[in-house]
């Protein structure tokens, strides 16, 4: 077997931090001590770590302030157009190294906190992730936030504070059960509350019409509090601003209670108000169709649009007077871009204000709304489509559900003059769905009231323009284009993964922090004997990071030596981390055969949550942690196989695990995962993917040639076909000796010896009722697994490949995502530019 010699840890002369310089340190010190001493009313002999860890966020935040400041102020004097990402979802995690790396801090701090005998990782760790979203679109945006900063855009991010975020995952007996996330605990060293900015918005009462125009009266009213969090581009002194809603009722909220005498009833109902940001719904490509749900749809919408038309009629920083009256430079002046259906009343509510408020007359408000929303879509999974009934709108928001019917009542009118007499195209285009419960289609809303409609990689934007919109795109097909997602190549190389950043940077420089598509200069060096030693190295050193951090937390000693294959995401039928665990007892009977065959050592590492309600994919997780059970603690096996079902997968876990993978699992079903962006992740540091040609990894085979990604499966067509002739499970697990054990074991309670009928549900929807058709791709997922164990046991050819797909990561980079998103749909274009620093003049 060939040889990978690991070279030595070397101080390495090209580093992608900036150097600390005497005089920063030695502020940062002083700064330290005076947060310390005045802002938390410490003695330094007596703070805790926590309370270092807020010093510390006070510093690196004083020098956020004045660049943040400036960057106001340089937008309102240059007027350009201001980009608002509207997202009910912002999975940000922790902040503080990001800051510190995006400001040229990290160093600096580092140096630092040594000097006063604290040690910068650990106080690193203190800070609670900011849990604002289930998953992918969540973090998408985030990633986006960070894009639009380096790369200059006047962008703002609107969404709810919500002070109960994604649900923290606890692992009892198996199960997974959820505690609530209070990460608002300890306060949030990073937001700054502006109550001075805060808005109403009304619910419930109904329409009156007279010769004024439509009135909404007799609404409720709850006050959207704003919280702002400083949002920092990449060494370039501009800081942009996340702005989230907090709910709050006023004063005279309920006050017939009041009136009765009752007050303890009426501060107790304040409750109906504030519960709209309390807690993040937790459901990833399911849509629960609840009251409150809508109401933290409309109420960021309602706030977030008066915020908009605010800044737009300001003329200057800091002035609140309307100076802009005429709302014929709005498009303009303004984009809105739609992150999936959930802000889809943000083009009823725009209409509601341009008509009723200002009195624009119906078809230029019509236009101006069309020209500045755009709608992403992210998912072609049926449950996961929005379809709210009529009559909770007809109670809630009276006025947008008449708005709602006369924008379809427009739309089948136009559609009547092009295809006349076609009754069913009608009915497949209209935003209202007839049925026994009349029902509002968003995604329907989102297309006709937008000037673009964009997926999220080349072949989910295929499969919505040809299949699911097709109707829509016939009309229009100019308005549907791809935009492949990204992610951010600061938080997830260079904070994530400082010795591969460090290593790249010597080769071919710093650029590639900022111009991700440098890293095709990589390609140069795959067969370089002393870089190949080096990747090897760096991954090993990851590798043996995690395993002490898993043996600590799970008390499971992990074979360095084994190959870390990681499948982390959402649990969901979908994205079959079934495939993954029947081909884990596939692996644990072939040991039990053949103890001493040999065999290509594995550590199996699988996280993920499932929605609270999602009973099959809870299942799933008890299937998985009563497989690792039993192979954890089977003497023969040994170290040759261990399965660790991580707990509470979350950004912060995700940025300690994805640089030790070797092997990525992207394995859902061809046609069904929009884009993926763990992907891309596990592939920038140095994972291998085993994988369908589905989502995002169609075009990663393409950047990197397919015969270096393991591509296994039905592709799409294939899939189609299946499906026309019927999926029969039974034909294709009779062919499969090795699965027909497999199956025999967990219906005999192999792994549920206490409860043999366990996991029955499971089997009877492989067998039955398999949307996503597990066994049909079985034969080739085992096959690929073997190619994957043939070129590992060749750690040069592996590392190789390793470096190929380094260097083909660069177009999945989140700046040329949003590059993208600027010049094809919100027509500005990014700036290389750099904002001049607070103490520096500005420019004239």
């Amino acid at each position: 077997m060939a040889q990978v010699d690991e070279g030595s840890e070397r101080k390495r002369q090209i580093t992608v931090r900036e150097i600390a310089s005497l005089e920063t340190v030695s502020s940062l010190k002083l700064g330290f001590n005076r947060h310390l001493h005045f802002t938390l009313v410490k003695d330094r002999n007596v703070a805790n770590t926590r309370d270092c860890y807020l010093a510390l966020a006070s510093i690196v935040r004083d020098h956020l302030v004045g660049r943040w400041i400036r960057t106001q102020q340089y937008y309102f004097e240059k007027n350009p157009k201001r980009i608002y990402y509207l997202s009910l979802e912002f999975y940000m995690g922790r902040t503080l190294q990001n800051t510190m790396i995006n400001l040229g801090l990290e160093s600096a701090c580092d140096e630092a906190m040594y000097q006063m005998g604290l040690d910068v990782e650990e106080l690193e760790e203190i800070e609670n992730d900011a849990g604002l979203g289930n998953g992918g679109l969540g973090r998408l945006a985030a990633c986006f936030l960070d894009s639009m900063a380096t790369l200059g855009l006047a962008a703002y991010g609107y969404g709810i504070r919500y002070e109960y975020g994604i649900f923290n995952q606890k692992i009892k007996d198996g199960w997974q059960v959820e505690e609530a996330d209070e990460w608002l605990r300890h306060g949030n060293p990073w937001e700054k509350a502006r109550p001075e900015y805060v808005l109403p918005v009304y619910f419930y009462g109904y329409v009156q019409h007279t010769k004024d125009g439509a009135k909404w009266i007799n609404a409720e009213v709850v006050l959207a509090i704003p919280y702002d969090t400083p949002v920092p581009g990449y060494l370039n002194n501009t800081v942009n601003t996340l702005r989230l809603w907090s709910a709050k009722a006023p004063n005279d909220f309920h006050l017939h209670h009041f009136n009765a005498g009752d007050y303890i009833q009426a501060v107790l109902d304040r409750n109906i108000a504030e519960n709209i940001s309390r807690v993040l719904y937790p459901n990833d490509n399911f849509f629960e169709g609840k009251e409150l749900r809508l109401k933290q749809e409309y109420f960021v919408v309602a706030a977030s649009l008066q915020d908009i038309i605010r800044r737009f009629k300001s003329s200057k920083f800091g002035c609140r007077d309307n100076i802009r009256i005429c709302f014929d430079s709005f498009a303009d002046k303004v984009a809105i871009q739609l992150n999936d259906t959930h802000p889809a009343l943000a083009i009823p509510e725009l209409l509601r204000i341009l008509v009723d408020i200002e009195k624009l007359d119906w078809d230029q408000a019509w236009t101006i709304t069309k020209n500045t929303f755009a709608y992403t879509n992210h998912t072609i999974l049926p449950e996961a489509l929005e379809r709210w009934p009529v009559s909770l709108f007809e109670k809630l928001l009276p006025r947008h559900l008449e708005i709602i019917y006369e924008i379809n009542q427009r739309h089948l009118d136009k559609i009547r003059t092009i295809f006349p007499g076609d009754e069913q195209r009608l009915r497949r285009m209209s935003l209202i769905e007839e049925g026994p419960e009349k029902k509002i289609n968003m995604a329907h809303l989102c297309i006709v009231g937008s000037h673009a409609v964009n997926g999220v990689a080349k072949i989910h934007s295929m499969i919505i323009k040809d299949q699911v919109f097709k109707d829509f795109s016939d009309i229009e097909p100019i308005k549907f284009q791809n935009k492949t997602n990204g992610i951010t190549p600061r938080r997830w190389l260079l904070l994530c993964n400082p010795a591969l950043a460090d290593l790249i940077a010597e080769k071919i420089g710093v650029g590639y922090t900022k111009e991700l598509n440098q890293l095709q200069k990589l390609h140069a060096f795959v067969n370089n004997d002393h870089f190949i030693r080096e990747v090897f190295s760096v991954k090993k050193a990851n590798k043996a990071k995690l395993a002490s951090m898993l043996e600590k937390e799970y008390g499971i000693h992990i074979n360095i030596s084994s190959m870390f294959d990681v499948h982390m995401k959402r649990i969901h039928e979908y994205k079959r981390q079934l495939m993954n665990c029947l081909y884990i007892i596939v692996m644990y009977n072939r040991i039990k055969k053949e103890p001493n065959k040999a065999f290509v050592p594995r550590t199996v590492i699988i996280g993920g949550k499932a929605a609270p309600g999602y009973y099959m994919a809870k299942l799933i997780i008890k299937l998985i942690t009563s497989v690792a059970h039993v192979v954890n603690n089977d003497p023969i096996i040994g170290n040759k196989l261990k399965v660790i079902f991580l707990e509470n997968y979350r950004v912060s876990l995700a940025e300690k695990v994805i640089p030790a993978a070797e092997l990525s699992q992207q394995i859902s079903t061809a046609g069904t995962e929009a884009s993926g962006t763990g992907n891309m992740k596990f592939m920038l540091n140095g994972a291998l993917t085993i994988g369908t040609m589905d989502g995002a990894n169609v075009e990663m085979a393409e950047e990197a040639g397919e015969k270096n990604l393991f591509i296994f499966g039905m592709r799409v067509q294939d899939v189609k076909e299946l499906d026309k002739k019927r999926y029969n499970a039974t034909q294709f697990y009779e062919k499969i000796p090795e699965l027909y054990t497999v199956i025999d074991q967990i219906a005999s309670g192999y792994f549920s010896p206490g409860q043999p009928d366990l996991f029955r549900d499971i089997l009877t929807m492989l067998f039955h009722h398999d949307r996503f058709k597990v066994f049909a791709d079985f034969q080739s997922y085992m096959e690929t697994q073997e190619k994957v164990n043939q070129l590992y046991q060749d750690p040069v050819e592996w590392t190789k490949m390793v470096i190929k797909n380094i260097a083909s990561s660069g177009k999945f980079s989140s700046d040329r995502t949003i590059s993208e998103y600027a010049r094809d749909i919100w027509g500005v274009e990014p700036k290389a530019m750099k904002i001049p620093h607070p103490t520096e003049p500005k420019d004239s």
